[in-house]
């Protein structure tokens, strides 16, 4: 739709008050502008803007500011006493609209309007009209930047570049500046301008490395709330050591995830609950999952979502969640989803609205948002959240087996420049029965303090003798994790 079309729409309809909540400011007065110069003669009406700093001013035509009508009373008086049609847009209005003096300012306005067409515009990132101003008020919405306004907003700044570096020529990867203009959707005008501008001039041209800053950029220009996290490092499944079922499960996803050709027949997949035992590697698969799909990962945190004040809570779960939709295709990763829907104490009511407007969520979302939810305790999730559809597939991750333990081991000493070589990686993978892969890796750290307080190198009998201290979680908690794994068999799917 044109927005432009739409706001004089508005604006025609005799409305006396207009309520914009925008970051776009400069955007929207463009449209009013636009909209004043554009009006036939019979229906011209004079633009004003009104700030606190500079006072009442006309823009339609080049004239100096009122500084004698800079308080907010004198405006609205002011505009109360003036007996021809105008349209005065109020910019960042929002910290005085609650006074009764301005409410009442603006309802006598309001009121004569058949008398006097005189338009107030309220333009601010928020504003919460008073209820007794609510009938005469309109809201209009400013839509982002559309694709084809983010293609001429990067070849604008391109242009600029060639003008500020004569003789230079901005190298573009087709593919890259395809990704750009499509990673740059979510945000307002300006920070669109501000995102393709860093990209560009960073090293003059356009390739895949500007992706992941560009994302970077977006997450902090639209993360206000605290609740998401973006995570900077994903890993890659060489890093987890067995989980080979889960790995197969989303290669083969990948490029129905990516829309890459040949694969538009199929459906795009939602996410996947990973359930299981402490310690397995449910986290590190999150993570290697926004790398097999080479996405960004945000970590949604339920923790920091919740707040004491009605309402609010609902409020942050929304905003994060639009934020993910936004930061699409992304990866969004639920750590310990049982904390934040199955139940809080005196909060059940918080907890259920919460976990209604997730469902709700999840149900109606378009975008291209992959989640991956992890829990450790499977009989505290609602039914109506592992039911078959929520998710594609619910995963189990268990103790690994002698082969993944192996792998494990075989990994975290090469991530510490051990040679693999000098230890006996069977052996201590057989002693290592019922460790899980975070009690593995310790093993190894002990075993390397061990070693240099003894000023010896790293060897097998260091690490032989942090297993036979270590009492693992499998049999600390022997019942509980029989329990977990007797649920799991036949309702989920092994990830070995």
């Amino acid at each position: 739709m044109d927005q432009r079309h739409d706001l004089e729409l508005i604006m025609r309809s005799r409305t006396p008050i207009i309520v914009i909540e925008s970051q776009d400011e400069a955007r929207v007065l463009e449209l009013f502008q636009g909209i004043a110069i554009g009006r036939a003669t019979d229906s011209y009406s004079p633009l004003f803007r009104w700030t606190i700093t500079d006072g009442l001013q006309r823009i339609d035509i080049s004239l100096e500011p009122q500084s004698l009508n800079s308080e907010p009373t004198d405006v609205l008086k002011h505009i109360r006493a003036v007996s021809k049609p105008g349209t005065y847009v109020l910019l960042d209005f929002h910290p005085f609209i609650g006074d009764p003096v301005h409410v009442r300012l603006l309802k006598d306005i309001a009121i004569r309007y058949r008398k006097v067409p005189r338009q107030i515009v309220l333009i601010s990132h928020k504003m919460e009209v008073p209820s007794e101003l609510e009938s005469f008020c309109a809201r209009f919405d400013m839509d982002l930047p559309s694709e084809e306004e983010r293609i001429r907003i990067v070849k604008n700044t391109i242009n600029q570049y060639g003008a500020d570096h004569p003789g230079s020529r901005v190298q573009v990867d087709p593919k890259a500046h395809q990704l750009l203009v499509r990673n740059l959707a979510g945000l307002t005008y300006g920070d669109t301008e501000r995102v393709a501008r860093n990209a560009v001039y960073i090293d003059g041209a356009i390739t895949r490395s500007d992706l992941p800053g560009v994302m970077q950029a977006k997450y902090e220009l639209l993360n206000k709330g605290g609740a998401l996290q973006f995570e900077y490092d994903t890993a890659r499944f060489n890093d987890v050591g067995g989980l080979t079922r889960l790995k197969k499960w989303l290669v083969q996803r990948r490029p129905a995830f990516r829309a890459e050709s040949g694969a538009a027949h199929l459906d795009a997949p939602k996410g996947i609950l990973l359930l299981g035992i402490q310690g397995c590697g449910k986290s590190l698969a999150a993570k290697a999952t926004a790398g097999v799909f080479g996405v960004p990962l945000l970590r949604l945190d339920f923790g920091a979502i919740y707040d004491k004040y009605h309402g609010e809570t609902e409020r942050k779960l929304r905003e994060s969640l639009k934020t993910a939709d936004v930061m699409s295709p992304c990866v969004l990763w639920i750590d310990e989803i049982e904390k934040g829907i199955a139940g809080r104490g005196g909060e059940t009511g918080t907890t259920q609205r919460v976990l209604g407007s997730f469902l709700t969520w999840m149900a109606e979302r378009k975008s291209q948002v992959f989640i991956v939810a992890t829990a450790n305790d499977i009989s505290t999730l609602p039914p109506e959240l592992v039911r078959k559809g929520r998710f594609d597939e619910i995963f189990f991750v268990d103790l690994p087996n002698v082969d993944v333990r192996s792998a494990i081991l075989s990994i975290h000493l090469a991530n510490r420049n051990q040679a693999l070589a000098n230890f006996d990686i069977s052996g201590l993978a057989n002693e290592m029965q019922g460790f899980s892969g975070a009690e593995i890796e310790q093993a190894i750290v002990s075993a390397l303090y061990a070693a240099h307080a003894k000023s010896q190198p790293l060897a097998t009998e260091h690490i032989r003798e942090e297993i036979g201290l270590t009492r693992p979680l499998s049999v600390v908690m022997r019942e509980k994790i029989a329990l977990m794994r007797d649920w799991a068999a036949g309702r989920t799917v092994p990830c070995d």
